[in-house]
């Protein structure tokens, strides 16, 4: 995890020397929503490079904007167009569905527009780079795990997000590819059900899931920030917390609260606030004219409550929003 995210570092530091005081640009940055914390730590790498760059001598104006909740595709596709309208010098885009935000990303790169994408994968090669975590990997991490803590034997559900949400659905395809080839004596109970958009959609098909398997699961994943949350609380009102082995995928308040109480196991982490910052940077060194990698990972690791307190997750569970969200 260090090593990929030390290599992406270099590579914006060299990047950045190529650039010129004179140069300026307003640089949209659009993610799939704007409640959770993931996204509130997106935004502060976004204004980390900012920053960064100005002391660089140059100024770039970042302007945040995304629906509300991460199911409204309608509206993302609306900010993405309105930002074409405004003629903004390039676009930093976290798709909430990988088929339709395609139509808005080709016809902003005709318009001569760049794109890139961070977090989640789109289904055309228009844009100029990806900066995101391996998410299938990420998955199998969290399978690997979960596997561990029971021994390789029990009964398993896996809380899904939604439909066309790239980021996850790699995520939920890894955990399944590794529980069914390295855990053939676990058994999935369930692995169909979406959380939604939301913690409280999240909490309720977590319900129903607890309803039908609550006396035989022996072991839970869920696939992202909000449904994990979910997923916790349900838990909890069933008296289920700290019986069943529950891995989730991202940290936050509530999931890093629920880990250090014992009611979460482990945690697989992504850097998202070293997302929102290589998404910045990469997208000044693509109006530059540089060469920038197709694919640039981020790094995914595992915390549980022994690792939670190493130095090099402080930023990772414990981002420093105040410092650049004002």
């Amino acid at each position: 995890m260090k090593n990929s995210w030390l290599k992406t570092l270099l590579f914006v530091a060299g990047a950045a020397t190529a650039v010129h005081a004179a140069d300026t640009y307003t640089i949209a940055v659009i993610p799939k929503g704007t409640t959770h914390e993931f996204w509130k730590s997106i935004h502060a790498g976004a204004e980390k490079a900012r920053l960064e760059l100005a002391a660089a001598g140059i100024s770039v104006n970042i302007i945040w904007k995304g629906p509300l909740k991460e199911d409204d595709r309608e509206q993302q596709v609306q900010v993405v167009e309105n930002f074409i309208g405004r003629r903004v010098s390039g676009i930093v885009l976290a798709p909430l569905d990988n088929r339709a935000l395609v139509a808005p990303v080709e016809t902003a790169v005709r318009g001569k527009i760049p794109v890139v994408i961070i977090d989640s994968g789109l289904q055309s090669d228009a844009y100029s780079s990806f900066v995101a975590t391996d998410n299938r990997e990420g998955g199998r991490i969290a399978a690997r795990n979960l596997g561990k803590l029971l021994g390789g034997k029990g009964n398993i559900i896996m809380l899904r997000l939604m439909v066309g949400s790239n980021s996850t659905e790699e995520r939920e395809a890894g955990f399944v590819e590794i529980m069914q080839k390295d855990f053939p004596a676990m058994k999935l109970l369930s692995i169909d059900q979406h959380a939604g958009a939301t913690r409280d959609t999240a909490k309720r098909a977590a319900e129903t899931l607890l309803a039908k398997y609550g006396t035989v699961v022996n072991g839970v994943f869920a696939s992202n920030e909000s449904s994990a949350a979910g997923m916790l609380l349900a838990l909890r009102d069933a008296g289920l917390a700290g019986k069943v082995k529950f891995v989730a995928f991202d940290s936050g308040e509530t999931l890093n609260a629920g880990l250090k109480k014992g009611d979460i196991d482990g945690l697989v982490v992504q850097n998202p606030m070293n997302m929102g910052y290589l998404g910045v940077k990469t997208m000044v060194a693509v109006l530059r004219g540089e060469k920038v990698p197709a694919r640039i990972d981020t790094g995914v690791g595992f915390v549980t409550r022994e690792n939670f307190d190493d130095p090099a997750m402080a930023d990772i569970v414990n981002p420093p929003l105040a410092k650049y969200l004002k």
